[in-house]
């Protein structure tokens, strides 16, 4: 699939990955709607973008206006041909010490909000027979990490339910590509839940040193435009992927000794 010229639906796009990839793909001249709550963030990226960009703000959590939303989108340019399923929260907090609210709002966030939305959009691609959907989920969502449970069990989710999506819409044109990343330099640690659900606020230095997110934004549209099924993206940390699959236990003691905070 060639991208350039499409329209783009990013939510999470006032920062970080989302504002990356908004960059990237008006580089391919994509049409633009960007989402998230932070009205004045989007306004700043789509100044930078020099392509037709409409702004589009709401929680991902309020579900009762997903359809709605939606709607909203789709009635911007006619159309949408790339939804990318950024918008999210991370965690750092132990399992003994974490409230159930926090549980339940990173499954809320970083699970049922994406599912909603694609249940929203989906007569939508099948009413045109193509869509793609591109969903970023993380390497935790293929092992897992001490102070992520709940960030974990959310990711993995969201391999479950959308390996089934394209397997199930396939016969309709419709694509999904898993985009799975390492340490990127965001402010996902900083923004991340602790155990009452206040923000760490604090970075670490995994995600200080990893991989900058212009080079992330290439490397995804690039496996967008490949179609492929699903995607690693960061430095050494995704050899763990291959671990988990052949030395399962090797990785359990390998995180175990790392700095995983």
């Amino acid at each position: 699939m060639d991208i350039r010229d499409k329209i783009v639906w990013i939510t999470g796009a006032s920062s970080g990955i989302g504002e990356g990839l908004a960059y990237e793909l008006a580089k391919k001249n994509c049409r633009l709607i960007l989402s998230g709550r932070n009205v004045t963030e989007l306004e700043r990226v789509k100044g930078n973008c020099n392509v037709t960009t409409e702004i589009l703000s709401f929680d991902l959590a309020d579900f009762d206006n997903t359809k709605n939303n939606v709607a909203k989108a789709i009635s911007l340019f006619g159309k949408i041909d790339v939804l990318i399923c950024n918008g999210g929260v991370s965690q750092r907090s132990l399992i003994v010490e974490t409230s159930f609210e926090v549980d339940k709002k990173l499954i809320e966030v970083d699970y049922l909000a994406n599912v909603a939305l694609a249940k929203a959009i989906l007569p939508h691609f099948i009413e045109n027979q193509s869509g793609h959907f591109a969903v970023v989920t993380s390497l935790m969502g293929k092992f897992g990490s001490p102070y992520r449970s709940g960030y974990c069990g959310a990711k993995h989710a969201l391999h479950g339910f959308f390996d089934v999506l394209r397997m199930e819409h396939q016969k309709d044109g419709i694509s999904v590509t898993m985009i799975c990343p390492g340490f990127i330099q965001t402010n996902v640690a900083k923004n991340a839940l602790t155990a009452d659900g206040s923000k760490q606020i604090t970075d670490d230095e995994a995600t200080k040193n990893g991989l900058s997110v212009s080079a992330f934004a290439q490397k995804m549209v690039k496996a967008i435009e490949k179609q492929k099924f699903e995607v690693y993206i960061g430095r050494k940390e995704t050899l763990g992927i291959y671990f988990k699959r052949f030395f399962p236990t090797l990785l359990h003691y390998f995180v175990m000794r790392s700095k995983v905070r």
